[in-house]
């Protein structure tokens, strides 16, 4: 096999080649001057098994249009399976018409990839599982899971934990983590009243002298998270952790969560982390560099993926 990487996370494409023992294709990947996109492989790629490496996270556009244009790259020079790694799956939240003439535009990347020559799909913790079915080409989706409970099992006492969903849409996630954990599961009923008012919080379950650990796939702008962080405060809880596979964390949202009253948020590798996040004294990063080099050595030896969860 061979490993390409994009400019998006080359720390963890190079961590995922060092669990395999494998060295970094050579490419380059740069800007013209009207920072058009250029992508040239310097090695022989004839007859080969290429994972490229690229989560589509900010700026979105950029990363996605190198990680299309070096699969073009691999194709024309006659890779024999190209599979697409992304982490991250960037357009992922919008994956449904969220009103008249919206576009669906996670069915859009999908198409994109697919056209411009990827064989196979990797990624982690979709957004909403029916993203799998816009694909036409086999996909794999793994999960941070196994990552978090060996975190949470070395850094937290097993008794009175409450795994939290922070709205009703994360409920199966939260279901997983709790079983596995033997954990109460708790959830964040969530509304706005009207336009402008702040969101109304209700809890269903019983959190007040529990340990509560929220989790998620994608924290943005963090905002949902601090607001559930305060209510299960304010319900009682004795401590409130967060664990989210994807930390976007644009804007404001770092600020947020040193402010917030959860104790720690912890987030993975799937996106490089920005100077502000390494800065936070909350913000804990697991690397997931082990499980998606695992699974690329099952692709590559065509044995099965899904049997990493089992």
């Amino acid at each position: 096999m061979k490993i390409i990487a994009g400019n998006s996370n080359r720390p963890l494409a190079e961590a995922i080649a060092g669990h395999l023992g494998v060295g970094m294709t050579k490419a380059t990947i740069r800007r013209f001057a009207d920072m058009e996109v250029f992508v040239e492989i310097l090695e022989n790629v004839r007859g080969e098994d290429l994972f490229i490496i690229q989560p589509t996270s900010f700026p979105a556009n950029d990363n996605l249009m190198e990680l299309l244009i070096a699969i073009d790259a691999c194709r024309r020079g006659s890779a024999r399976r190209i599979t697409s790694v992304l982490p991250y799956y960037g357009y992922a939240r919008q994956d449904r018409k969220s009103g008249p003439r919206s576009p669906i535009s996670a069915k859009l990347v999908a198409n994109l990839l697919t056209t411009a020559g990827t064989d196979r799909v990797l990624t982690m913790d979709l957004h909403a599982g029916q993203i799998q079915g816009f694909f036409d080409i086999p996909l794999d989706n793994l999960h941070a899971l196994p990552v978090f409970i060996r975190h949470i099992r070395a850094t937290l006492p097993a008794d009175d934990i409450v795994v939290v969903s922070p709205d009703v849409g994360g409920v199966v996630r939260a279901r997983s983590m709790a079983k596995r954990l033997n954990a109460e599961l708790a959830i964040i009923d969530k509304r706005r009243e009207r336009a402008g008012m702040s969101e109304v919080m209700n809890i269903i379950g019983e959190v007040r002298g529990r340990r509560c650990i929220l989790i998620d796939d994608i924290a943005d702008s963090a905002g949902t998270l601090c607001n559930a962080a305060g209510a299960l405060k304010e319900a009682g809880a004795v401590s409130v952790s967060a664990y989210v596979t994807h930390g976007v964390l644009s804007g404001a949202a770092v600020a947020r969560v040193n402010n917030s009253p959860m104790e720690k948020l912890v987030i993975t590798d799937s996106i490089l982390a920005t100077p502000e996040v390494k800065a936070s004294g909350k913000i804990e990063q697991l690397s997931i560099a082990a499980i998606l080099a695992e699974a690329v050595l099952r692709i590559s030896e065509e044995r099965s993926v899904s049997s990493l969860f089992d």
